[in-house]
């Protein structure tokens, strides 16, 4: 068995679901796609430098080469047991109603060859149709969104154990107190320069293909900003960069982009 030496211990946070969370992330997003042996050995390299936590999601099409790099680092003793790694995934916006989030998470357990995730979340609120392109969607595509029951199947995948904790992604506080009225798990995250996140109490989801700067993404916990550094970040000016517009379609259920965001822009 190899030696693997683990270059950087990543701090872990408590949710409220009673796991533990790496607070650090590599983000298994690779836009445009490689071969798949390529994203296996980022994915593999990721793990050398110390990554633990893995965020991926059924849209990045990255699900099967995070599920070989796994097997591969049990294999040659990077890890020695799948409990070491934390996965995140996402349920898609063609599977968010009640009857198609289980096939969902069990599509997506086979291609990362896992019997559970750590964390499964609903990647948006929004409901569009299985056939569509979702970079080009069209009039009569996007469907009414069925918050509380695709939240209801998630609960379910939860007490299946198909995923310890359950959450969202690109939700806006108005959405999260509505889905909260009838949750009976309440979401354990809401997925939205790297040391200011770290200070703020968040965990963080960073992504390179470049061995040297998956590095340099985790050298952040020896040193702190400067209270005048912080002051000057409060002060940047916040502007929404993917405003999700595509979702917008003629009479469909999302008239606008504020709508969407409940005016948080």
């Amino acid at each position: 068995m190899e030696n693997h030496q683990v270059e950087v211990k990543i701090p872990e946070i408590m949710l409220n679901s009673g796991h533990k969370m790496p607070v650090i992330g590599f983000g298994c997003a690779i836009l445009p796609p490689l071969p798949q042996e390529e994203e296996v050995t980022i994915f593999i390299q990721a793990m050398e430098n110390g990554y633990r936590h893995f965020d991926t999601a059924s849209y990045y099409g990255s699900e099967e080469a995070l599920g070989e790099a796994i097997a591969k680092a049990l294999e040659i003793g990077l890890i020695k047991d799948r409990d070491e790694l934390f996965i995140t995934s996402k349920l898609w916006v063609t599977d968010t109603h009640y009857d198609l989030v289980l096939p969902a998470i069990k599509t997506t357990l086979s291609k990362l060859r896992l019997d559970y995730l750590d964390l499964y979340l609903v990647h948006w609120p929004v409901r569009v149709k299985r056939d569509a392109n979702v970079n080009h969607l069209l009039e009569g595509e996007v469907l009414p969104f069925d918050m509380h029951g695709t939240w209801k199947a998630m609960e379910e995948c939860c007490e299946l154990g198909l995923t310890k904790s359950i959450g969202l992604s690109n939700f806006t506080c108005e959405k999260i107190s509505k889905l909260l009225q009838n949750a009976t798990i309440q979401p354990a995250i809401n997925q939205v320069a790297l040391r200011w996140i770290y200070e703020q109490g968040a965990s963080l989801v960073v992504k390179s293909t470049n061995k040297e700067r998956m590095k340099q993404n985790l050298k952040i916990f020896d040193w702190e900003l400067a209270e005048e550094e912080k002051e000057k970040i409060l002060h940047i000016t916040q502007r929404r960069l993917g405003k999700a517009d595509g979702f917008i379609v003629p009479n469909g259920p999302i008239k606008s982009v504020e709508e969407f965001w409940d005016g948080d822009l």
